[in-house]
Parts: C-alpha cells; structure tokens; sequence
C-alpha cells in the first residue's frame, strides 16, 4: 500500500492545477482560479511505482464555488507519449522530482479505477496511509468493465471525460461535479457502474458527488 509522505511540495498541487484548469474544455471559471484541495481518495498501484489521486479541487472564486474533480498520477519519470497530458512537475520533499500527469491519458489510473468499479480496489484515504476510505461508494452490475489493462484514448468535452473500454461500455469521469448536502447519492439511473464519494462543506457539513460513472457505448 501507498505510503503518504507529509512533506513539502513545491510547487502545490492547487498550484499546478491552477495553470492548467483554465485550458480544459470543461473548465467553468475565469482566467485566474482560486482553489482549494477539498477532498478525494487515492488507489494504489500494484507495482508500487505511480501515485493515483482523486482530488476535489474547489475554485473559489468562481460563483457557487466550483468542485473540479482532478484524477493525478505521479511519476518519477516521464510516461512515454503522454506528452500532452503532462499537467507539470513538482519537488517532492523525500522522492525528488514528480511528473504529475492528468490521469485519465494514463493506464495504471484508468486501469485501477475500473478495478474500483468492478469491486477489485480498495479506495485509500487521501493523507493517511494504509487506510480505505470507506466512504467511497462503486457498484457494478453485469460483465466486468475490462478484461485488464489497455492503453486509454480519452475525449475531453464540455461535460467532462469520455473514456472508451475494450468491453463496449464507456467511462465517464465527471470533471465539474454536482455536489448534493445529506445522504450519499445513489447509482445513477440505467449506469452500468460508477464511483462517488464525500468531502466537507464549508458549514462542515458533507457532500456528496458522483464522480465517474459506466455506461454502454
């Protein structure tokens, strides 16, 4: 399992992902983000060498405080033909240099999450390590969504992140969540699969949000 260093990060993550949210096609706010890191989970890479990260980045100054969901992975070296998708790098304070990488053009994350779904992952708590999170929420029903790894070819577009499967089924990350107060929100209708999961309000109240879901192509 993961192990979380709480260290220094240079530069922070809402640092980077302030530079880059402005140039996503689902990107809601203004030219100059204000975020905050308001929650998420991690998965663990069985090989042990990427890091894979779901943070809830909340831009504040947007109207309505804005929740972008951001799956990361970090690297210790660059991922070959994975150019495009670099969202930058950052020094870590105990593992040097990082290539953080939008983590939907990378197969360790892509491949991970599907586990999820199907119910072969645990979800990791985001700053503890060797603790699930068992807030997250999947289900799946029907074939697994993927019979192993494969190589992604992801389609950003107003809404969020297409993501086909070698099953005929699609994956949708919702970059631009719908959080809802109360109750954790259930599958959503006629999908074959999908992820949610919780972070606090600034009432300290929880909320809750659908961030990816399976459907057929």
């Amino acid at each position: 399992m993961a192990v979380i260093h709480h260290t220094t990060i240079k530069p922070t993550k809402t640092e980077l992902l302030a530079g880059w949210l402005p140039g996503r096609p689902w990107y809601r706010g203004g030219p100059a983000p204000v975020l905050e890191k308001s929650g998420g989970f991690r998965l663990d890479d069985p090989e042990g060498e990427v890091g894979i990260e779901f943070i809830v980045a909340t831009d504040t100054a947007s109207p309505g405080r804005t929740a972008y969901l951001a799956p990361l992975t970090y690297r210790g070296a660059p991922l070959e033909g994975a150019e495009h998708a670099l969202v930058g790098t950052m020094e870590h304070g105990v593992l040097g240099t990082r290539w953080v990488y939008d983590g939907c053009h990378d197969p360790v994350l892509v491949t991970e999450l599907l586990a999820l779904i199907e119910g072969r992952a645990q979800a990791m708590a985001q700053s503890v390590s060797d603790t699930p999170d068992r807030e997250v929420t999947r289900s799946c029903t029907g074939a697994p969504p993927s019979p192993g790894g494969f190589t992604p070819e992801p389609a950003d577009d107003a809404d969020g992140t297409r993501l086909p499967v070698p099953n005929g089924t699609v994956l949708r990350v919702h970059r631009v969540l719908e959080p809802v107060a109360g109750p954790r929100p259930p599958a959503p209708r006629d999908a074959l699969g999908h992820v949610a999961a919780g972070w606090p309000a600034p009432d300290d109240s929880r909320l809750w949000a659908v961030f990816t879901t399976l459907r057929p192509a």
